[in-house]
């Protein structure tokens, strides 16, 4: 990773690549929606509900996905002092903050026809809620240690510590007494019909694509304010 601790071969790198993330990741998003939604067959018990899985699935991972993403950059930032990882925690913050909130309100809505309400204070549901706050926590922490100008080592150590709470979310299933259905896909194979199984990967990987090029945007935004402000500080100086 410290290949791309050059912000500007970074850069060299994240301009051609985030169109490419983000057209390719839209058109296989549409492609899987319109699959899902008007081509695949109802579920034997769920019916039309199940195609809520399509959204609700991938913002799920993207939720979990996006925290592990945080901790793994802001252990770079701890350990390697990577000048780039503060700028990729900032930059995965809030688009993993949506998915998370993407996540509960999908599961909401699939939950009043399939449990009889929208909320129940269940293992997955509420660690996935906890989640969200994490994420907002984390985006305050984040934004007042840049206003400040500094690294901010204590956003990055709340970046690493609220990592415990994605096994949680990931076991909670197993754990607790659980309304929610356990794991679907796993090592072993899939207990999803294949007819269904396929667009719910083609919509993963396409809003994974989609996740990757906003954060490259983000990341490219803010190397480019903070270039700004030094250039203004610069010519405040002289």
């Amino acid at each position: 990773m410290h290949i791309f601790a050059n912000p500007a071969r970074f850069l060299s790198i994240a301009r051609p690549l985030t169109p490419w993330l983000g057209w390719i990741g839209g058109a296989m998003i549409a492609a899987a929606l319109y699959a899902g939604l008007l081509i695949t067959p109802p579920d034997y018990l769920q019916g039309e509900s199940v195609r809520i899985m399509y959204i609700h699935v991938p913002a799920a991972w993207l939720g979990m996905g996006g925290w592990t993403g945080i901790a793994v950059a802001s252990l770079m930032q701890l350990i390697w002092r990577h000048p780039l990882a503060s700028v990729a925690a900032r930059a995965i913050a809030v688009p993993g903050a949506l998915f998370a909130a993407i996540c509960l309100v999908t599961g909401s809505l699939w939950g009043r026809p399939t449990w009889g309400t929208y909320w129940e204070w269940d293992g997955r549901l509420t660690s996935m809620l906890v989640l969200f706050f994490l994420y907002i926590a984390y985006i305050a922490l984040s934004s007042a240690g840049a206003e400040r100008g500094s690294s901010d080592r204590i956003s990055a150590i709340f970046g690493v510590v609220g990592a415990i709470n994605i096994p949680i979310i990931h076991y909670s299933v197993e754990w607790w007494r659980t309304l929610h259905q356990g794991q679907s896909i796993g090592l072993g194979g899939s207990k999803i019909d294949s007819s269904l199984l396929w667009p719910l990967l083609v919509s993963t990987l396409g809003f994974s694509l989609l996740f990757g090029a906003i954060v490259l945007m983000r990341m490219r935004a803010m190397l480019a304010e903070t270039k700004v402000e030094a250039r203004l500080k610069r010519m405040t100086a002289e």
